[in-house]
């Protein structure tokens, strides 16, 4: 009961917060808004709402996803920069990454990408122009994204959970899951590194759903396809980077199995998938770092001996 109230009283305060936040940042996007708005009606396509989405939703998306993931890749074949090398997770792991599995790796990324989301892209599309206002000439408001967003979080966690959980199952494992756990070190690209039915499943219906739901703008869908693919890509990334979001849980999983299924860790907590991660170095290490000391040296692990 103690952790439940400290749950809700710390969402009370960061909403409280956000609201708060919201308000400046709302004054701004206002005093903006003429050029905003502006801007918006000179690239809207009269008449050729398709070709619109696709550049926001697929486009846009899909550069953010691998510009993120070259830096990356250079990194983790090259061993360069060493400024990202040192705060690897899984220390010796990738060191360097073996050549024919990141172009495996690349090459079922780019195939899910064409074959699975482009598909389903066009299906959200009509969908969205029957459905919701995603071609509107007015832009959302900044509280409204941010309404948005938060639903969109919560959808994908939910669907994320218990789709992934469901493909832990034995039989589904072995014949669909067990792709994606080949990297037990994960890199970014791995993370649309995975059977075509999880992809489906797993990687695209859970960030799909939110703006299905709300029939969101095109701008928001752009926005939250873009934070959701670079955000997956940090958490399967194999470094936990100075002032980005901790890749420490969802790595966890990938070491261990069946530890961590989330993506906030809510459900892990509530369905107790996350107590052997609770007891871990990995769980110490498990937050923002706001300094360019790696966790790994501040909170290194046990000794062997003492372990």
């Amino acid at each position: 009961m103690k952790v439940t109230a400290c749950v809700l009283g710390a969402s009370l305060l960061l909403f409280t917060a956000l609201e708060s936040s919201a308000w400046y940042v709302q004054s701004i996007w206002d005093t903006l808004g003429h050029f905003w708005q502006t801007t918006w009606l000179k690239t809207t396509l009269e008449g050729k709402e398709l070709t619109l989405f696709l550049l926001g939703a697929a486009l846009v998306p899909t550069l953010a996803f691998w510009c993120f993931n070259g830096i990356l890749m250079v990194a983790d074949v090259t061993g360069k920069p060493t400024f990202i090398t040192r705060y690897r997770i899984q220390l010796g792991k990738n060191d360097p990454v073996d050549a024919k599995k990141l172009c495996q790796a690349i090459y079922t990324a780019l195939c899910n990408q064409v074959f699975i989301s482009f598909p389903m892209l066009l299906s959200m599309f009509y969908i969205l122009k029957w459905w919701g206002n995603t071609f509107s000439k007015e832009l959302p408001t900044f509280r409204w994204f941010l309404l948005e967003l938060s639903i969109f979080t919560i959808a994908e966690e939910i669907l994320f959970y218990y789709t992934h959980r469901l493909v832990h199952l034995p039989l589904l494992y072995k014949h669909i899951h067990k792709k994606h756990h080949e990297w037990t070190a994960p890199i970014g690209v791995v993370s649309i590194y995975a059977h075509p039915v999880e992809h489906i499943l797993s990687n695209m219906l859970p960030a799909m759903t939110g703006p299905m739901l709300m029939g969101s703008h095109i701008v928001s869908i752009t926005v939250w396809f873009s934070l959701a693919l670079v955000t997956t890509s940090i958490s399967h990334c194999g470094y936990h980077l100075p002032f980005l979001p901790s890749p420490e849980f969802h790595d966890f999983h990938h070491l261990k199995f069946n530890q961590c299924y989330g993506v906030l860790g809510v459900l892990d907590y509530l369905h107790g998938t996350d107590t052997v991660f609770r007891q871990t170095k990995a769980y110490e290490r498990h937050r923002v770092l706001l300094s360019l000391t790696p966790l790994s040296k501040s909170i290194p692990d046990a000794p062997r001996s003492a372990e």
